[in-house]
């Protein structure tokens, strides 16, 4: 049906490559490409059968990206790579005409912000070129937004009130590991909280906010009150919304060595001089953190990630909570990564597959919760995300 470059090769590159690999009714060639070649061919390796090819590319360097482009000709440019180089890899699909997906919005490289100011901002060039970008089909962002949507189609005359809660009721083993790319992690969590209330945004100190929740099959998990990028979207498209917010879980340890990093320079992200040379501090504790991508073989537990809401149908007040459930191990055993790259992953593969069957598929750029959510809620079940929904229930929120 089409073909695709997959650009990024960690553990969301490793499960969007898999999964597609698995579909080539849909995806007839796959690239996958990453500045670390070797990378993608050990990915390729594992899958076999020559499903996916490899190739070199600096997701930094527009002229790189738009040769990688013209020469393999894909449908679609699947964006897992960082979020500072979403711009980059925007103008490559401008240049060359294609459309574009990615799993987080862009954050500028020297400041902890997450706003979709910046990419939204192409849509008159997106629409006047005739292309789609497609932003944040991820998880959260991603399925909760269109969760939301979903909630909003079949649900609600009117969405009120969103909590989307997101437990890892995981154990990696570790003393302390980060999830995902630990640079982009520990600037998530470590920023001031924020929400929406009543028309305008309110801040809070990081943490400042939280109390136990009690998630399916988990149990009650201390829920902190975080700023997440979705929220910015979702109070735009869906205006009846009065307050929205993001809970996330820490267990004490994380928060115990997330403090001490704070405090000792290592979450800075302006360099610093070292033996004369520039480095920053942030980067340098990547470079010795474990690599999510290798944390899956141990991992235990599971995720549970939903959206909470309130709200107003034939005018009486309504509760909802839908939600996914997530085996750690489960992902590992299909596609060798753990369950936070999975629930990532399968989504960025769900949203490509949405575009090249046509449901998807509009000149601009939109988030998630802009389609129709049907077709996606549907694969969701079919490619290893069920989702549950529980009606009139206590929220706990």
């Amino acid at each position: 049906m089409g073909k695709v470059l997959i650009i990024g090769a960690g553990g969301v590159g490793t499960v969007v490559a898999t999964k597609m690999a698995g579909l080539p009714e849909v995806f007839t060639e796959i690239m996958l490409a990453s500045r670390t070649k070797s990378k993608c061919d050990v990915i390729a390796e594992k899958i076999g059968n020559n499903r996916v090819k490899t190739a070199q590319v600096d997701a930094d360097n527009v002229p790189e990206l738009v040769e990688l482009i013209k020469s393999f000709g894909p449908d679609i440019v699947v964006n897992v790579a960082l979020p500072y180089q979403d711009l980059h890899i925007m103008d490559a699909c401008l240049e060359t005409g294609v459309a574009y997906l990615d799993t987080a919005n862009y954050e500028p490289l020297d400041e902890a912000k997450y706003e979709y100011k910046w990419q939204w901002a192409y849509h008159d060039k997106f629409k006047d070129a005739g292309i789609t970008a497609i932003l944040g089909c991820g998880f959260d962002p991603g399925v909760t937004s269109i969760y939301t949507a979903h909630a909003a189609k079949h649900h609600f005359d009117e969405i009120q009130y969103l909590d989307i809660v997101d437990c890892n009721g995981g154990d990696h083993g570790k003393a302390f590991a980060t999830n995902f790319n630990p640079e982009i992690n520990i600037r998530e969590v470590t920023q001031k909280g924020k929400y929406w209330q009543d028309g305008k945004w309110v801040e809070t100190e990081p943490h400042e906010i939280h109390k136990p929740l009690n998630y399916p099959n988990i149990g009650d998990r201390e829920s902190y009150l975080i700023y997440h990028e979705e929220l910015e979207s979702l109070v735009k498209n869906f205006p009846t919304i009065k307050r929205a917010r993001f809970w996330m879980t820490f267990g004490q340890e994380y928060l115990t060595h997330l403090r001490v990093i704070q405090n000792i320079g290592m979450a800075g992200i302006e360099p610093i001089m070292y033996e004369g040379k520039e480095i920053v501090p942030i980067q340098f504790l990547k470079a010795v953190l474990p690599d999510p991508g290798d944390l899956g073989e141990n991992y235990t537990g599971e995720t549970s990630i939903g959206c909470r809401i309130k709200g107003l149908k034939d005018g009486k007040e309504k509760t909802y909570y839908i939600y996914n459930n997530c085996s750690h191990q489960a992902a590992f055993e299909e596609t060798g990564a753990q369950g936070v790259s999975y629930t990532t992953g399968v989504p960025a593969t769900i949203g490509a597959m949405m575009y090249l069957q046509g449901l998807w598929k509009k000149a601009g750029v939109y988030n998630v919760e802009e389609f129709n959510p049907d077709p996606f809620m549907e694969k969701l079940n079919q490619l290893g995300l069920p989702w549950v929904e529980e009606h009139d229930i206590d929220l706990e929120l």
